[in-house]
């Protein structure tokens, strides 16, 4: 008997489990798009420290520990939001447009609620790098670039909304050719913005917040323009009227998101947590360390597509009454993640210093210090990368079959009590410095990928 042809949302004519090699393709299939657009996003940042760092190293640890805060306070929101992405899956499988739309539809509605303070924050976040030891010098270069970054907030909420409609249909090349574009469109905005090039006034490192924003509203006006006019997305009922509040569908959405959001915030503050550490050792230990970020930022944003892939994959299995399909799906990710995030490995291994060439001038005064800082973390880097991608990828898969306050213990204890706790001891009573946040760090997530790993396969059994 030969297994039905799944299409590209792995409908089948019959209730049958696509095989391995079949749901390699078809995960491959939704997920590329999404690394590339994640790597792109990536790169916004990447080369906005590139562009930064040109300015001096204070200017490169300033940038990076202000938006390492307002990007993990977004990435938390979108933490939340990704539940949509599973509604919006459990409805294809369903074969429900109707309702994937209303609660993307929803989704935009809880965005702007809770996007609008997280602006306000983000913009008065100054003070609170003073309380929390931060050298004056990079707190004055941060309060410069914290009030334009701030204003990207509500669009890539917005954004992330759609691209969660998008991707749990299935729709993800939109995504990967808005990102791509934009990361062209960031660079020659940060340049012009921040050295006053092409005509624009020098801006300094605000002109790197105010270029991040512009770049945020054309990326949501470019994928709701997508939508709005292809035909082939007819039926969900995305612009039908005004959107009216559904309590239900919304404290649904809140319900699930909140344990999810709470296990991106145990991660986001993590790494924060981190830069706070590492910028009260100096602030070329912190440049050091915002390099180093950029680098791991590289396979954790691979992983991260790979795992969105996932998500719907597993929550689009539950939605045609198939557990061991959606089984399968967050294994067979869950096997090219670690061997793919294995394999990059290598590159930092080999290139430390030329991965610091790329931020800093070889005649900076903290080039020498920031290069041997950087090549004598990278090793500990290089492994922690391989579980911070797997736990990526099966709290993902567990979120698909809607598991998601163990997950969020689980994070606690291996993210805080092991990483951070264990972090603080090898760097300050044991006197590791630098070196002991990471050793720290890469055991918190090497328990943590590994028991959400052991979690997703025993449950979907």
């Amino acid at each position: 008997m030969t297994t039905p042809t799944p299409d590209e949302l792995g409908h089948t004519t019959a209730p049958s489990v696509p095989s391995k090699k079949e749901e390699t393709s078809i995960l491959l299939k939704i997920a590329m798009p999404l690394v590339a657009a994640y790597l792109a996003e990536m790169a916004m940042f990447i080369t906005t420290k590139i562009v930064v760092g040109r300015l001096g190293y204070q200017e490169l640890a300033a940038v990076g520990i202000a938006g390492d805060f307002t990007m993990e306070l977004v990435v938390v929101i979108m933490g939340l939001l990704s539940v949509v992405g599973v509604l919006v899956a459990n409805a294809e499988g369903a074969r429900d447009k109707p309702a994937g739309g209303h609660a993307t539809r929803q989704g935009l509605l809880i965005a702007t609620a809770i996007g609008i303070p997280a602006t306000i924050l983000v913009w008065n976040f100054g003070p609170v790098l003073t309380i929390l030891g931060q050298a004056p010098e990079v707190v004055a270069l941060a309060e410069q670039y914290l009030p334009p970054i701030s204003l990207m907030i509500l669009p890539t909420l917005w954004f992330t909304s759609f691209r969660n409609f998008t991707t749990a249909i299935a729709k993800t090349g939109v995504i990967m050719v808005i990102t791509v574009s934009a990361v062209w469109l960031n660079y020659v905005l940060t340049v012009a913005l921040v050295h006053g090039r092409f005509g624009f006034p020098e801006l300094g490192v605000a002109g790197a917040g105010w270029a991040t924003s512009l770049v945020a509203w054309a990326m949501f006006i470019s994928l709701v323009g997508y939508v709005y006019l292809t035909p082939a997305l007819r039926g969900y009922g995305l612009f039908r009227g005004r959107i009216r509040f559904d309590g239900a569908v919304c404290r649904d959405i809140i319900k699930l998101g909140i344990p999810v959001a709470g296990i991106v915030a145990l991660e986001a503050s993590l790494f924060f947590t981190v830069s706070v550490i590492c910028g009260t050792l100096g602030a070329d230990i912190l440049a050091s360390y915002e390099i180093m970020k950029s680098w791991f930022g590289v396979p954790f944003m691979a992983a991260l597509g790979l795992a969105e892939a996932a998500m719907v994959r597993v929550a689009f299995g539950i939605g045609r009454g198939s557990m061991e399909s959606a089984r399968q799906s967050g294994v067979v990710s869950m096997v090219i993640g670690v061997g793919f995030l294995i394999l990059l490995m290598f590159i930092p291994l080999n290139f430390s210093r030329q991965i610091v060439e790329i931020f800093l001038e070889t005649d900076d005064p903290g080039f020498e210090f920031i290069s041997d800082t950087f090549r004598s973390m990278i090793y500990v880097v290089s492994i922690f990368q391989v579980f911070d991608g797997l736990q990526a990828i099966a709290s993902r898969a567990l979120r698909g079959i809607r598991d998601t306050i163990v997950p969020l213990w689980l994070a606690a204890f291996g993210y805080w009590v092991l990483g951070i706790g264990g972090g603080y001891i090898f760097t300050f009573p044991m006197g590791y410095g630098f070196t002991g946040i990471f050793t720290g760090l890469a055991g918190g997530l090497v328990v943590t990928g590994t028991l959400l790993a052991f979690r997703f396969v025993r449950l979907a059994r």
